[in-house]
């Protein structure tokens, strides 16, 4: 990889790309979730039902899960700026499209693959890049990065609220769209590390190509030919990690928890409409989630960057995942506005702080050199976690009537985490034991 034997800086330029990383990440998380303000309109136009217009959100979160593979071969192929660049026009053009549909399937086909597919060529890139950038700062850096998602969601869905009254939900997705490719300037900041010698390499053969070609061709070929050669030794992705125990559970585990997480945000705007609350007011709801969300993801990277307390990051998460199914479970009782902004405040307290950890225990359990490969694999299984969630919700809803289920739904789904990572625990601890139990020799 470009960048790989590149000691981490932990700021210079790196607070740029922490910009970059924050503006992505904002759109990556917040935009399959924003667009959900115009579903009923959707289901008006279309005559279709709830679990219908939750595909739309689902498959975008499938795509910005499950190409992750496709992300990281062509990372490790081409490098972070070029394929974020390209993710980038393909996010804005796939909502522009999406503008003209004239069916449900269509919507499916552009916002839902061709947005979804450009948000995963930004998003996991941008999670590289942060971890390239930042070592002893990571757990800070992840925090920061990752408001970005409250800090677009508070924006976006009040946003996407005002375009929908005023220009409808064709104009609505055609501006956000074009909103969109602010990705490509995020990914022109993606400046790729070099060390020392490489810079001066890279210098070297800049003044030979201005050079006459009877004194710099040959050096300048060969330069070349070193230079694909050492492409091609590069894996595109490294399967050796599934060789680790901890990160196949922590895989399971986070099948689970995707399962379930994103069913709140996702329903809770057409749930607040369905008992009579003004739609502006709805669409504020997740403003709610997002404005405690940029508290919550900051003040847990720091404090999971705390000497005593970034060794047990992975405890501080199962904590920060039972909270939040233990407020899902809860919020089955939340029947007007009110109740539901208390559950808003602490559903955005504890999904913040999934948020901000989630990504940093990753990194614990493979290390920085795998984690290109580790998060691609990662992020397939989740997309199938999320094409079930939201719509099989959607369809408890269509067949009850009962907007309850769907919180006992993704509670239950949530807190199954839990025990998952507790094996996770269990066997490192064993793992241990064994390795101070062997004799000196043995080791």
């Amino acid at each position: 990889m470009e960048d790989s034997i590149v000691k981490a800086p932990d700021g210079g330029w790196g607070w740029m790309v922490l910009l970059g990383c924050f503006v992505i990440q904002g759109f990556s998380y917040a935009f399959p979730k924003a667009v959900s303000v115009y579903f009923k309109e959707l289901m008006y136009d279309f005559h279709v039902g709830y679990s219908d217009t939750a595909w739309i959100s689902s498959i975008m979160l499938a795509m910005l899960y499950g190409t992750g593979p496709v992300s990281s071969i062509l990372v490790n192929r081409f490098g972070c700026r070029p394929v974020m660049l390209v993710g980038g026009l393909l996010a804005a053009s796939g909502m522009i499209t999406a503008s003209f549909s004239r069916n449900i399937i269509e919507l499916f086909l552009t916002a839902g693959v061709v947005t979804g597919l450009g948000l995963s060529l930004n998003f996991q890139p941008s999670l590289i890049m942060i971890g390239r950038y930042f070592d002893k700062r990571r757990p800070l850096a992840n925090g920061l990065a990752a408001a970005g998602s409250p800090v677009f969601l508070s924006v976006l869905s009040p946003v996407g609220q005002i375009l929908l009254e005023t220009f409808g939900w064709r104009g609505g997705f055609l501006i956000m769209g074009g909103l969109l490719l602010n990705c490509c300037t995020c990914a022109a900041m993606m400046r790729p590390l070099l060390n020392k010698k490489q810079e001066e390499s890279k210098d070297k053969h800049e003044v030979e190509r201005m050079l006459p070609a009877t004194t710099a061709n040959k050096d300048f070929t060969k330069y070349k030919g070193n230079l694909k050669a050492s492409k091609f030794k590069c894996k595109l992705l490294d399967f050796s990690v599934l060789k680790n125990k901890g990160f196949v559970i922590y895989t399971i585990a986070k099948f689970f928890l995707i399962l379930g997480v994103f069913i709140p945000p996702i329903l809770l705007v057409n749930y607040a409409k369905d008992i009579e609350v003004p739609d502006t007011e709805a669409a504020f709801l997740l403003s709610i989630i997002g404005f405690i969300d940029i508290f919550a993801r900051p003040s847990c990277g720091i404090i999971a960057g705390f000497r005593w307390i970034r060794p047990y990051t992975i405890y501080f998460l199962s904590l920060a995942v039972l909270f939040n199914g233990l407020t899902d479970i809860c919020g089955a009782r939340a029947s007007d506005y009110n109740t539901l902004v208390v559950f808003c405040v602490f559903f955005g307290v504890s999904y913040g702080m999934i948020g901000a950890l989630q990504f940093e225990v990753l990194m614990a359990i493979v290390g920085s050199h795998k984690f290109s490969s580790a998060i691609g694999l990662v992020l397939l299984i989740e997309a199938v976690a999320v094409l079930l969630g939201p719509p099989s919700a959607g369809r408890l809803v269509d067949a009850f009537k009962n907007y309850q289920l769907i919180f006992y739904m993704a509670g239950s789904e949530v807190l199954f985490f839990c025990p998952v990572l507790g094996y996770h625990h269990l066997l490192l601890l064993k793992t241990t034991k064994a390795k101070v139990g062997e004799p000196e020799g043995q080791s």
